[in-house]
Order: structure tokens, then sequence, then C-alpha cells
């Protein structure tokens, strides 16, 4: 084993975050960590949504290959981009203690999915966040997005602060309103509208005491406007953006997590580094509840292609697990509960997906693959 780990990640902020929580584990161990940055498939087709990428792992393959190169001692991904099918010559070495797996609305306003207006545009770039979403509300309107955390916020803030400006542009004399009605509607606008609006600060202080997120969102061009976004909480929180906007937590007996979702996979080939990196990194509790959460992914083999939550928390001698298949519409589901006993974890999740695929989840993982067009699935 090398004095230096090389470390493979990708190159996102977020990504560079996990990758920085592993490296620090293992500093504290008194091993020195070299980061190595490195472009993904899923990094590549920026404007695809992930269940469109061809086969799962889009954002996992080219960071293995390191490895697998000898280009790389190990690599680090989070967990719900991992594969589920085992990995020839190379080894799951560590999952760190899990992050909160939950997922959020984010909202400017602070409102929950059960406030929203009806017809307000929703943005994820999840199918499983979609169909719950539509299961939940399904007067709501589901459009995709895609980006990095920080990116999907300044879409989702631009339209609101833009206006905003806007409106105190006006205020203070510094553009009339009916140019800037003109500018955006090509009509005459009222005189009177926005004039004797008044406001306690100047543009030029309103604008300095926004966040830096706030001023990114000022300069984006935004094609879709959107009400609110869904994302999951551990990205928030891993990207230090948690406490910049809006939250308000999904209800997890609906919003069942992604098989994975807030936990980090360390991967390696050499046993001593395997060896190394478990002994440091490795949290026992996080790694039995995604390996139950995988284990019925991987039975139902549902990928990333069809609507599946898959979430596990060990409680005592036993692991809760729940459930929930739908159809990409949220009109059909497949949902159940069980508690499993810890010492046969893995092979009692197995007899958990068996009982929802008899129940009709096959039915459902088979539709939403056809309409996916994953039947052409490529090694690409």
């Amino acid at each position: 084993m090398t004095e230096t780990l090389r470390l493979a990640t990708r190159g996102s902020d977020l990504a560079l975050r996990q990758a920085e929580t592993v490296r620090e584990a293992l500093s504290s161990r008194r091993r020195d960590v070299e980061l190595r940055q490195v472009e993904t498939r899923g990094d590549q087709i920026p404007d695809e949504l992930i269940h469109r990428l061809g086969k799962t792992g889009a954002f996992v393959r080219a960071l293995d290959e390191e490895v697998l190169a000898g280009d790389a001692d190990l690599a680090v991904h989070s967990l719900k981009d991992l594969p589920t099918e085992e990995m020839e010559d190379l080894v799951v070495a560590a999952v760190p203690e899990r992050a909160p797996s939950g997922d959020v609305v984010v909202q400017p306003d602070g409102l929950g999915i059960e406030d929203l207006p009806p017809g307000s545009v929703v943005g994820t770039g999840s199918l499983r966040r979609g169909a719950q979403i539509r299961a939940a509300r399904p007067d709501l309107t589901v459009e995709p997005i895609r980006g990095n955390v920080d990116t999907r916020l300044e879409k989702l803030l631009a339209p609101g602060l833009q206006a905003e400006h806007e409106r105190r542009l006006i205020a203070s004399g510094e553009i009339a309103a009916e140019t800037a009605e003109g500018e955006e509607s090509g009509g005459d606008a009222d005189e009177d509208d926005g004039v004797d609006e008044e406001f306690d600060e100047s543009v030029e202080e309103w604008f300095d005491s926004l966040s830096d997120l706030e001023r990114a969102a000022m300069e984006r061009n935004v094609e879709t406007e959107y009400d609110a976004l869904v994302l999951a909480e551990a990205g928030l929180r891993r990207s230090n953006l948690f406490y910049e906007v809006e939250t308000t937590r999904l209800p997890r007996e609906e919003f069942v997590p992604a098989a994975g979702q807030g936990a980090i996979a360390v991967t390696a080939s050499d046993p001593e580094v395997v060896e190394a990196v478990r002994e440091a990194v490795d949290h026992p509790r996080t790694r039995v509840a995604v390996t139950v959460e995988r284990t019925v992914l991987g039975e139902l083999n549902g990928g990333c292609v069809a609507p599946i939550g898959v979430s596990a928390l060990v409680k005592g001698e036993h692991v809760h697990v729940r459930a929930r298949v739908l159809s990409t519409d949220g009109t059909e589901e497949v949902a159940d509960t069980r508690d499993l006993p810890i010492r046969s974890h893995a092979t009692a999740a197995a007899e958990f997906a068996a009982d929802l695929a008899d129940r009709g989840a096959d039915d459902l993982i088979a539709e939403a693959r056809e309409e996916a067009g994953a039947g052409a699935e490529t090694d690409e």
C-alpha cells in the first residue's frame, strides 16, 4: 500500500465535500490522502435527466475505472448512485455514518407540499420524487430540473429576486415602470404600477444584504419558473446550503427516500487499502441499513429507471424497512413495511423484495422501464 492514498472523486462541490469527509477520517488515522478529480459520463451530459443517461452508474464507472487501472487507490461515491450489481475486482470498503436520508421541499416562503397552491410547479430530477409528488398532490405540476444543488436553488430563487430587484429600481426612480413592463411584456404599462411602493433601504443596501447564493441567482437566466423544489436534505447540508433556504421535511411514509440516500460509499480493490479504509471510516449500523435497502432495490431490478423508495433503520435486534413502488404517474403503488432480523438482514431483505414483486411491484417497474426506453440499455 502506498504512503499517500489517491482518492478519486467527481469535481462537483458536493462530491468534493463528500471526499473531504473521507480524507479527514483517514487523516485522523495518520494516512495522507490526495484527491484526484475525475469527470464522469453523468457530468458530460448536463442537460439529460439521470434516468436517461443509460445504464445505472453514470456517475460511478469512471471513478472505479481509475481504481482498477491503478491510477487511484480508492473512490468515493454517493451510495445511491452505486449500481446494486456486484463489482468485479472492487468492493465497498467503507460506508461512513449516514447524513439525514429524507427529502425536503424548498420553497421561498417556507410552504410545505400540502400548502402549495394548485397548479404550482415543483422541480425535481428524480422519477421517484416526481411520482411521489403526483401521488400526494395530483393538482401540482412536476417539471424536470438538473444541475448541482446550488444551480437548482439559483433556478428556484432567480425569478423572485429579479422581480424584487426591478420593483426596488422602479421605487428608487432608477428605471421607469413603463420601461420595465414594456421590456418584459412588449406592451404599455400602468404608469402608477409600483411608483408608490416604498422600501426602508436603498437598492445597493438590499443587494449587499443578499447571500452569495442569492447574488448568483440574480444573474441566472431561467427557462422554467419553479414554485418549489424537492431535494435530498443530505445534499443541502453537505453543500452548506441547508440554512440558506426555507425547507420543510417531507413525511417519510409517503416520500420514501431512495436506497442509499444520504450515505457515502468508498470503493477499493487492494486488500490492504480495503482493511485500512474500513477500520477508519466504516459505520456498521449504516452499512447494515444500506445493505437492506440495496438488496431490496437489486432484487426488484429497479435501478434508476423506476420510482422506487426504500428506507431502512436499525432498531435493536431488527432492521425496520419501508418500501414504496409507484407508477410514474403516481396513480398505482405497492408499498409495505417490515421488521427484519439483523442477523439475517440481507436474506430477509431479499424475501421482502420477493413479496413486493408478487404483489405487483414487478409490473410497475416493467412499465416504468418501458416508458423510459430502458430496454436498450448498453454498457457505454
